[in-house]
């Protein structure tokens, strides 16, 4: 009997949590501006992929669900990818800005890149502070719909995926910088 009386207020629950996701949404697609604003903002959270990949420097495996508690920007690139090149240094900016317990950057190179050619890439752009993962059978590029590089995902801290661009974008904008932070300060 007690159930039966929850179930309206469960019911009351979900729909201000629904509500509440629309309203967040629509205010990060509010802060969209110039390369940005093709970021794909999903209305419902979408799962990630569990599969496996490679640590840099043989530093064993993980998985997306080892990142769970923080945002993570997941961008798949490849060392032979004009427009990754362009964007790497960018989406450094943003580690750099925001990268700690609740955000971190987490690049993985997809298919066939050597680990010399990877650390060779970070070398020549001046890059220091983010992870040179890799998915060289693609496992988890494949998993989650990935056609073509750069695309990049935003996941949430319950390890979903929330948000998705694909092509190259300006990670350093104001724009960027801004949908970032109204992730991490709701509030604001």
């Amino acid at each position: 009997m007690r159930l039966f009386r929850l179930i309206p207020l469960y019911m009351a629950l979900a729909l201000g949590a629904n509500a509440a996701l629309a309203a967040d949404t629509q205010a990060l697609a509010d802060l969209r501006d110039g390369s940005l604003k093709r970021l794909i903002l999903h209305s419902e959270p979408k799962p990630v992929s569990d599969a496996e990949f490679l640590l840099e420097d043989d530093g064993g495996t993980a998985t997306l669900a080892d990142y769970r508690g923080k945002y993570v920007l997941l961008n798949f690139w490849a060392t032979w990818c004009a427009p990754c090149r362009k964007e790497m240094p960018q989406i450094a900016e943003l580690q750099e800005e925001f990268g700690g317990d609740q955000f971190e950057v987490l690049t993985l190179a997809t298919g066939r890149n050597s680990p010399a050619g990877i650390k060779k890439f970070f070398d020549e752009n001046g890059i220091t502070n983010l992870p040179r993962h890799q998915d060289p059978k693609q496992a988890v590029a494949r998993e989650m719909g990935i056609v073509g590089l750069p695309i990049t995902i935003i996941i949430d801290p319950d390890g979903q995926e929330i948000a998705r661009l694909i092509g190259d974008a300006e990670w350093n904008s104001d724009s960027a910088k801004a949908i970032i932070a109204a992730l991490l300060n709701p509030e604001s």
